[in-house]
């Protein structure tokens, strides 16, 4: 991955984090990793368990951010969240998965949360 890539992806996760705190989120985790799967943000909104995929884009020329979530990394991601609900003992709460997605106009980002952005494939059913 390419430096600059790198930087926007974590000035995109930093942005995430700011706004879904001041959104009344309580944060859980960040950049969860397991065998399964990786996660950017995991984070209480009231009763839900939200799994959150964070995407950043230093323009729209190439698309939306969101675009960018394919059904690959939509399948790593539900197998990553039901292995943390089920390490925490969750697996009885409400989740979700949601997208942040981050356009940056002139230095300062464009947020859009996207919740219930996909679903979980019953494929990954424990």
């Amino acid at each position: 991955m390419r430096r600059s890539n790198l930087y926007l992806g974590n000035l995109g996760e930093e942005a995430a984090l700011e706004f879904l705190k001041a959104s009344g989120y309580k944060i859980l985790a960040r950049n969860y990793k397991s065998k399964l799967g990786e996660i950017d943000i995991i984070a209480a909104d009231k009763d839900t368990v939200c799994f959150i995929e964070v995407k950043a884009r230093a323009s729209d020329r190439f698309g939306l951010p969101q675009e960018a979530l394919s059904g690959f990394k939509q399948r790593q991601i539900s197998k990553a969240a039901l292995g943390f609900l089920k390490d925490k003992k969750l697996l009885e709460k409400r989740a979700r998965f949601d997208v942040i997605a981050l356009t940056y106009q002139k230095g300062s980002p464009k947020i859009e949360l996207i919740k219930d952005a996909f679903e979980l494939s019953p494929e990954f059913t424990y």
